[in-house]
């Protein structure tokens, strides 16, 4: 694979580069508990195929705006994404592709990672 085929498959996955990274430094601002439950979705949601490099940035500043939203209000982290947090962002997923095959160990991974995002986040309120 050419070097132009690899920075494709990057943009295409993650989006315009200067998008991503405004996205990144605003994810890096959030609360323990909320940053670490938006880390949570974000790997989820690489399992994806996104459809366009606009539509998948759009995708993760508008999980980064829910977010944000939601510790300037003191929203807690299970009332965002419910008891079934892989529902929520497969759900989350579909407003803005066709979706993607994710794993089974990634679905896993993501249900104890908002476990703890949400536990860290109860406890430093």
């Amino acid at each position: 694979m050419s070097e132009v085929e690899k920075i494709g498959i990057i943009a295409k996955v993650i989006g315009p580069k200067k998008r991503w990274r405004a996205y990144k430094a605003r994810v890096k601002e959030l609360p323990g508990g909320y940053r670490a439950s938006v880390e949570a979705i974000e790997r989820h949601l690489m399992h994806f195929v996104p459809v366009d490099a606009d539509g998948n940035a759009s995708m993760f500043e508008d999980l980064a705006d829910l977010f944000e939203q939601a510790a300037a209000d003191g929203t807690p982290i299970r009332e965002i994404v419910g008891e079934d947090p892989v529902e929520f962002v497969e759900a989350f997923a579909q407003n803005y592709s066709d979706g993607g095959y994710v794993p089974a160990r990634a679905r896993k991974r993501l249900t104890e990672d908002i476990e703890r995002a949400a536990a860290e986040a109860d406890g430093a309120a």
